[in-house]
């Protein structure tokens, strides 16, 4: 199919397709006579793929880490473990920023109170 086709049938634009391809999560097409692309089956269910993946929050750093695992082997499970690692690795990341975020809260909580204090000492003088 040529690009048209294949944009249609994903649901991406020329331009998103260019660009996977150049970042290596598409397979460069094959070209023939006059210059036209033309896509595969394969090409599509990577593009559903990747799709896919980027609904569950994968960048696409990762996606590039783990798309060709799915082509790779058939069960899928190759891709579904490393997706399963990146996703772990998302939440411990999510959780030390809640940490982190919590601290900053209490933090500002207690110079919002010492100011309200200076302010309440200031105006009684």
């Amino acid at each position: 199919m040529q690009i048209g086709e294949l944009s249609e049938r994903a649901g991406v634009s020329h331009r998103t397709i260019h660009y996977y391809e150049r970042l290596g999560l598409l397979k460069p097409a094959e070209r023939e006579g006059a210059g036209y692309r033309y896509y595969d089956q394969t090409a599509l269910k990577r593009l559903e793929k990747i799709a896919a993946l980027k609904r569950l929050g994968l960048s696409l750093d990762e996606i590039a880490a783990v798309i060709d695992l799915y082509f790779e082997d058939a069960s899928g499970i190759k891709g579904k473990e490393k997706v399963l690692e990146i996703l772990q690795t998302q939440i411990a990341k999510a959780d030390t920023q809640i940490s982190e975020l919590t601290a900053f809260r209490r933090d500002l909580e207690a110079s919002i109170a010492r100011m309200h204090k200076l302010i309440a000492e200031a105006r009684q003088q």
